[in-house]
């Protein structure tokens, strides 16, 4: 990777972008092959944010995807766009999610390339072909939801109805868009395992129950199953750092100044002119800017204008666990391969009525019991990210994201409770416990490594740790119009969102990036040399 510019090399710009992560790489990358002077200012010693690998554990040269992990949600036509370099690889096994039936360790595969040997699980788990049935409704609903919301995302906002006249199905439109998610699932499913299996899709990174009023879990869910209209989760080669180093090579190509090191303190702005102020160490500066794009929280970007929040402040809701092990874990259902199990996503503690429960135990202020949480093991996909010699003696990453922790939670010091806690609900699912598996280090400590919540709030600057930057939002415009042409508009006409927080964020898209810089080359205008 390239070093990045030590200071701006200008006083003003067409553009300055707070914040490195992949969205704001994105807009850059966009703003400055469009011909405009773009700087991205970014507080850490590194562009990417979120979506970055590093070795986690002395010694061991695995590069981990610490934070984010899987892309869904990235366009092909933004990575066509900017000549990105990137390999994904689509992962087979969709899912296994381990379970008991009666005495005996069980559990359910499903085979994303072969639906005979999924129905044939489903049979096997459930005793009849109606649960299959019912799933293979279910997706074939969403998949064609998928197919016509997907192309949205980098338009303009829709109004409401035109989303559901572009669905052109009013009952799948109500199934996701009106109703709270857990009447349909309960509709469609009877199995309390397959029903859980369906709903975790709707609580990654969002702390909501099945029939919870707001939709927050609708909008979760959508966004879960809606990727380049498949809904598919695939492995970037190389790790998530591969994604943002390729974004940070278009932007700098492309002319885009990239500065780390440098933390936004502040702005203001009269709507045609904004100043950007900034500082490094003890040293403060200032730049001018015709257009400031904010690739922060909406939460932080109030705070850099002086203003008051106008909504209430974010909350994450995960415990995400990275770990590297010599060798995959035998399981209590040895009818699976563990290197299928470990292939897709890992299940645990997610049937319906548990995720339930530990909803329920986490909003009266209690670590959940049983926490529910999902693994994937990116080195069975992608073992480049092991290195040769790592790779050949059998190890593997493994990345453990784990539901219903909200941050509030973590206000006194529980992370180690809720760390034994997680890991002992995975060792249940497991013929020997996963400790015995685990790599060390080179002082010879287990290599696992825990970020609550609040580790993403003082790493990452997510306000209460919150992946998403603020609760996800329906893909269309609101009744009032308030979120603009875009989605990105903010009170200022010179300053826009191009984070997460935007409409249609969340997930590493690069969409609220794309979106950010339509908007401002719609605009127009720029600040001539500088």
């Amino acid at each position: 990777m390239s070093p990045e510019a030590v200071r701006p090399r200008r006083e003003s710009y067409d553009a300055v972008i707070v914040g490195g992560g992949h969205n704001g790489l994105v807009a850059a990358a966009y703003l400055a092959r469009a011909g405009r002077s773009v700087l991205v200012l970014e507080r850490l010693a590194r562009t990417g944010g979120a979506a970055v690998s590093s070795q986690a554990f002395a010694g061991v040269p695995a590069r981990m995807s610490r934070y984010s992990y899987l892309v869904s949600l990235l366009p092909r036509a933004i990575t066509r766009d900017l000549g990105l370099r990137l390999e994904l690889r689509r992962r087979r096994i969709s899912s296994y999610t381990p379970t008991l039936r009666g005495s005996r360790a069980t559990g359910l595969l499903v085979d994303a390339q072969d639906s005979g040997r999924t129905g044939a699980a489903f049979g096997r788990l459930t005793g009849s072909a109606r649960e299959f049935e019912a799933w293979r409704r279910f997706y074939a609903m969403t998949g064609h939801v998928a197919e016509r919301v997907f192309p949205t995302l980098t338009a303009p906002l829709p109004t409401r109805e035109e989303l559901r006249h572009r669905i052109a199905d009013d009952r799948a439109f109500e199934a996701l868009f009106e109703r709270p998610l857990g009447e349909v699932i309960e509709e469609s499913f009877s199995d309390d395992l397959v029903r859980g299996i369906v709903f975790t899709d709707a609580l990654i990174g969002t702390f909501a129950h099945a029939h919870d009023p707001s939709l927050l879990q609708n909008r979760c869910f959508l966004y879960h199953v809606i990727g380049n209209g498949t809904g598919d989760w695939d492995v970037p080669v190389g790790g998530m750092g591969a994604l943002t180093d390729a974004l940070a090579g278009a932007a700098r190509d492309a002319g885009a100044e990239l500065v780390v090191e440098h933390e936004v303190t502040g702005m203001d702005t009269d709507g045609r002119r904004a100043e950007v102020r900034y500082r490094r160490g003890d040293v403060e500066g200032r730049v001018a800017a015709a257009h400031v794009l904010a690739n922060v929280a909406p939460d932080t970007l109030y705070g850099l204008l002086g203003e008051p929040a106008v909504e209430a402040r974010p909350e994450g809701a995960q415990l995400k666990i990275n770990m590297l092990l010599r060798r995959l874990p035998r399981l209590r259902d040895a009818e699976v391969d563990p290197r299928e199990a470990f292939a897709g996503t890992f299940h645990i503690g997610e049937s319906y009525s548990e995720l339930e429960a530990a909803y329920r135990e986490a909003a009266s202020g209690r670590l959940p019991s049983a926490p529910p949480s999902e693994i994937y093991c990116h080195s069975l996909t992608d073992p480049s990210v092991l290195g040769a010699e790592l790779a050949a003696q059998g190890y593997h990453t493994l990345t453990l994201f784990g539901l219903h922790m909200p941050a509030r939670l973590f206000a006194e010091d529980v992370r180690q409770a809720a760390v034994e806690a997680t890991v002992a609900r995975l060792d249940e699912c497991l013929a020997e416990p996963i400790a015995g598996c685990l790599a060390t280090d080179a002082e010879g400590r287990p290599c696992v490594e825990a970020k609550t919540p609040l580790d993403l709030e003082r790493e990452l600057g997510l306000p209460g740790g919150n992946i998403f930057h603020r609760e996800l939002a329906f893909p269309f415009a609101a009744d009032d119009g308030a979120p603009g042409r875009w989605g990105v508009e903010t009170a200022h006409a010179n300053v826009f969102v191009c984070g997460a927080g935007a409409v249609r964020g969340g997930g590493v898209s690069g969409v609220p990036g794309h979106n950010a810089a339509m908007a401002v080359l719609e605009a127009g205008g720029s600040v001539g040399p500088g």
